[in-house]
């Protein structure tokens, strides 16, 4: 198939499509990009295209900067936001000969866990649930899981705090990658929580997520939490070790199963599934071994600290005079003893977002500080430390690193399932009050945060599953795959492997 072709195909779905709320800007209304696409086919077709990417659509999560489209957070603290830059990754895209396409909808300021949260509506999974009622997409990164989903675009960036990219991918049948922190530039993107923020990547195939991964990941000296261009060069000396280098290819894998990501609350399709691909990856010579992450019982409890807490202090600068929309008519008082802001950020952020503001607050507080931001920031360090010890691979940003732990054997990833259960319907959130509804949403990541928390690559395959305990319309839930940190490549290759093994459930 051509570009143009394929261009066009992604022009119909998003009209085909429109009912699902995916995209908050659309390809169309991005000047040029039919002449690029144009181009980018007769590059094709004389072998001089600039990448794999050159002429593909990427569609981009509505929290990444683009001077030429909008940049909303689908919030209405930004509807009138124009980025006079583009992010790296959108810079990094357009060199390889990408075309970016459609702005996609989210959870407002990448903070949900169902991409409800949004100033222009929820978006809706193209999968069904009983009586043909719309399901959830998962979020935040929900509108770009959906927009790959449908053939909306060829791949899609999506940003990943605490399972952002790897929990929509598992409840719309995508691939989802959250690469090693530091890995791609995050120089652009609206931040949420720095230390955890990492920009993901969502597409049909594994494939097409390792090329996009080939042209983001490099060091960008503008972002602060790059990682160096001496620490890569490190990881990869480390990595062509002999008993690291091709082990895909040269050896079978040991893979851990997590004993702890066994949960009661783990619906019997996603077991079952978890067990199938775990079966299949040992009939392919693999073998599977028991480990513990003890800590990660805790590690949901300290996302849910440290995440609110630097919100709130990236937050603090939307108060309609330095940024963001500032809201019509005077603030509360009068005169000098009146509130300068208070009615700005009351009517410009929504009923989650202004949640998680004063949850960050309390936990910085000073009465608080102690109990809960340096508590969990310990419970943070033992997440790390756990998968640290389960890990062949030592890891790279540790002192003293140096390839195997003195021979001792250890596990090169761990596979568990990405949620505890199949995407539930939107209706049924609705219905939750706000608090519970809020509540639910914050189990949802259980299986995505301790990644997130300790900086790890991390990737969620669609596993075909039974239909017994899920909506119909549902044939397909997410597995999710950790390596160490700096272990990125070994994570896509066993994506790869798993996408390819003869699963049977």
């Amino acid at each position: 198939m051509s570009l143009l072709r394929e261009a066009e195909k992604c022009i119909a779905n998003q009209t085909r499509f429109l009912e699902l709320n995916a995209v908050i800007t659309p390809l169309q209304s991005q000047a040029g990009w039919l002449q690029r696409v144009r181009d980018a086919d007769a590059r094709r077709e004389n072998g001089t295209q600039k990448s794999a990417l050159d002429g593909r659509i990427i569609a981009i999560k509505d929290n990444i900067c683009t001077r030429s489209l909008p940049t909303t957070c689908a919030s209405a603290m930004l509807e009138k936001f124009s980025s006079p830059f583009d992010a790296t990754v959108i810079s990094a895209l357009e060199e390889s000969g990408a075309i970016i396409g459609s702005k996609t909808n989210l959870d407002e300021f990448g903070m949900g866990s169902h991409s409800t949260n949004s100033r222009f509506g929820e978006v809706k999974s193209s999968f069904c649930g009983n009586s043909g009622e719309p399901l959830s997409a998962g979020g935040s990164s929900g509108g770009s899981a959906v927009a790959v989903a449908t053939g909306q675009c060829y791949a899609a960036l999506g940003t990943d705090t605490g399972g952002s990219v790897r929990l929509p991918a598992a409840y719309t049948g995508t691939v989802g990658f959250k690469p090693s922190y530091g890995r791609v530039s995050r120089w652009g993107v609206v931040a949420y929580a720095n230390s955890l923020d990492t920009v993901g990547i969502i597409g049909q195939k594994t494939s097409v997520v390792r090329e996009v991964f080939g042209v983001l990941n490099h060091h960008d000296p503008r972002d602060p939490t790059s990682l160096p261009t001496n620490s890569r060069s490190r990881i990869s000396a480390l990595l062509s070790q002999s008993q690291f280098s091709n082990r895909l290819a040269s050896r079978p894998l040991r893979i851990g199963v997590p004993l702890e990501y066994n949960l009661t609350e783990l619906t019997p399709s996603l077991r079952k599934a978890w067990l199938s691909a775990l079966k299949a990856l040992e009939k392919q010579g693999h073998s599977l071994h028991p480990v513990s992450l003890s800590s990660t019982r805790h590690a949901l409890p300290a996302y849910y600290i440290l995440a609110p807490a630097e919100a709130s202090s990236n937050l603090a600068k939307y108060d309609g005079i330095r940024y963001g929309t500032r809201a019509a008519g005077p603030d509360s008082g009068e005169g000098l003893n009146g509130y300068l802001y208070a009615k700005t950020r009351g009517e410009g952020f929504g009923a989650e977002v202004k949640r998680r503001i004063l949850l960050g607050s309390f936990s910085l507080s000073a009465d608080a500080m102690d109990n809960y931001f340096i508590q969990a920031q310990r419970i943070r360090r033992l997440v790390q430390s756990d998968f640290d010890k389960v890990f062949a691979f030592n890891n790279p940003l540790r002192t003293g690193a140096s390839g195997d732990k003195d021979g001792v054997s250890r596990v090169d990833v761990v596979i568990g399932p990405t949620t505890s259960s199949t995407p539930p319907s939107l209706s049924s959130i609705q219905n939750d009050s706000d608090a519970m509804a809020s509540l639910n949403a914050y189990v949802t990541d259980v299986l995505t945060v301790p990644a997130s928390l300790a900086g790890l690559p991390a990737i969620s395959v669609p596993v075909s599953t039974t239909k017994t305990d899920t909506n119909p319309g549902v044939d397909k839930v997410g597995i999710q795959i950790i390596g160490q940190y700096g272990d990125d490549d070994l994570v896509l290759d066993v994506g790869e492997a798993l996408e390819q093994a003869e699963i049977t459930v």
